[in-house]
This record gives C-alpha cells, structure tokens and sequence, in this order.
C-alpha cells in the first residue's frame, strides 16, 4: 500500500498565520531576531504533520534559528516554509533546503515590505488620515478613527493574502517572480512612490519661517496720515515669493544629509533642530516678529 499523503489543514493554516500575526515581535531579540517567533506560529504545522517527538524535535529547532524581515510582507516566507516542511514531512525535501531557503526570504521580503508597507501605504494612510482631521474641526476625530480602522484591518488582510499566496505558490512563484524582474519593477515603484509621498509630506507639513522683517511708522502724503507698524521688508514672504517652502526643503534635505551620509543619531538630531528653533524663535522676538 502507497504511503498517506500528508497535508495541512485549512484550520492549521489559520492558527499558524494568527499566532505569527500576534506574535512576531514578541519574542525579537539579538539572537535570531524574529526566529523565535517564527518556531512558534510553525509549531501548529509542526504538530499536525510530524508523528513522532524526535522529528517534531528536529522540525521545530529548525524554525527558530535567525530569521528577520518585515512582518507584514515578510508573512509570505512562513507560507512558503509550511509548503517545506509539508514536503519534507512526505519525504519530497530536506531540512538543508528548509533553512537555505529561510535565508534567501529575508534580503527580498525586507526590502519589498519596507518600501510598499513601512514607506509607502503607512505614510499614504497618515496623509489621508491628518487631512481629514485638520480640514474640519467638527470632524477632527474621524481622520485617528480611520486609521485605526483601516490600519489593522488592512495589515491583516494584507498578510493573510501573502501567507497563502506563499503556501499555494511555494518557493517556485517567489522564484519566478525573481526571476522574471518583476521584484525588482515592484521595488523600484514603490520606492518612487514613497519618495513623492515624502516629497508631499514635507511640503505640507514642514514648517520653518524665517521671522525677520523691517517695520516703520510711515507718513502717507496722499492722506497726511502717519499709518503705524507698516512693514517695509518681510524675509519670509520674499523667500516664499521667490521659492515657496524653499527653507522646509533645505532642513529635509540637511537633516537626510546628516542622518544617511553622516551616520548621525535621531537624538542628536532632535537636539540640532531644538537649538536651531530657539535660535530663529530668538531671532523673531529681535525682529518684534513675536511679541
């Protein structure tokens, strides 16, 4: 008689992708990172297709060495790995193919979930959000509703789609899909996107007025009136007039500089734009910008 083939269960499958969506970053640390985690959203696969302690054994020490990518995206690798370990419980794969794989998931599903998710739809989705509740204060409270609505929901169905797509597909469609350039298309896409919806970002909600101007009393001939506090120079609007928002892009652009080419830390950046603030504030009260 043939051997039984073995097979995950619809409801297995459930269990593993909801312990990996509730549960990837509990466990990360220096170590393996979100290995951890991993073993533990296998461990339902494991039980089901494994009979004896010793293979369970092996199958679960395997899926909790170092694995790290972008959890929403990244939830594919844990559909293609039950594919695996589905395989290699029917004897069609081996352990050494198991881990080299894992290995090779990391590099593309960081990227790709760090440039479509982590730069592109969250930022895309705060736009929309602090939009909605800056445009009307009746209604500020629906844009933080909203995403906290759409946030999860969309995660979840997101990784849901990717973690079956992973199983059905295997590591043959993450190949093709490699393979055939289009990871690299998607990449380069969503890397654009993020970088107009930044390019949006700063235009909108950067801020940095430049606070000097010349004020005088001033006699008017026409009326032999003296018309007071008329402001006879405004470095602000003529910056504005000239390149509008010009002084919010110079600050983006230094603080990029700073942060990717120079290696300087977020808290000592914090602490360069806190003293440049005092200092243009400092600079407005001199003016009689601010009173």
């Amino acid at each position: 008689m043939s051997e039984v083939t073995k097979k995950i269960s619809p409801k297995t499958l459930k269990k593993s992708f909801l312990t990996w969506f509730f549960f990837n970053g509990c466990s990360q640390q220096a170590e393996s990172m979100l290995g951890m985690a991993f073993g533990h959203a296998m461990s339902p696969v494991i039980d089901e297709l494994y009979d004896t302690k010793e293979e369970k054994t092996e199958a679960l020490q395997r899926n909790i060495t170092l694995f790290n990518t972008e959890a929403q995206v990244g939830s594919i690798c844990n559909g293609i790995v039950c594919g695996l370990e589905e395989s290699k419980a029917n004897k069609q794969c081996t352990s050494e193919v198991i881990d080299s794989v894992k290995v090779a998931l990391i590099g593309p599903t960081s990227a790709i979930g760090d440039s479509l998710w982590v730069a592109t739809i969250i930022p895309i989705l705060l736009t929309i959000c602090m939009s909605i509740s800056q445009a009307n204060q009746a209604i500020s409270w629906m844009g933080a509703v909203l995403y906290m609505i759409v946030y999860p929901i969309g995660t979840f169905l997101l990784s849901w789609w990717l973690f079956r797509l992973g199983y059905r597909s295997g590591l043959t469609g993450m190949q093709s899909m490699m393979s055939s350039g289009r990871l690299d298309q998607l990449t380069n896409a969503m890397t654009i996107l993020g970088l107009i919806v930044t390019g949006a970002l700063t235009a909108s909600y950067v801020s940095f007025p430049l606070p000097i101007q010349i004020v005088k009393d001033v006699f008017d001939a026409s009326t032999g009136e003296m018309l007071e506090g008329v402001v006879l120079f405004n470095a602000d609007a003529m910056m504005n007039g000239i390149f509008p928002h010009l002084l919010p892009l110079l600050l983006t652009l230094g603080v990029y500089y700073l942060y990717a080419k120079k290696k300087w830390s977020p808290l000592k950046l914090m602490g360069v734009i806190l003293v440049l603030a005092l200092a243009v504030t400092g600079i407005g009260y001199l003016f009689g910008v601010y009173t």
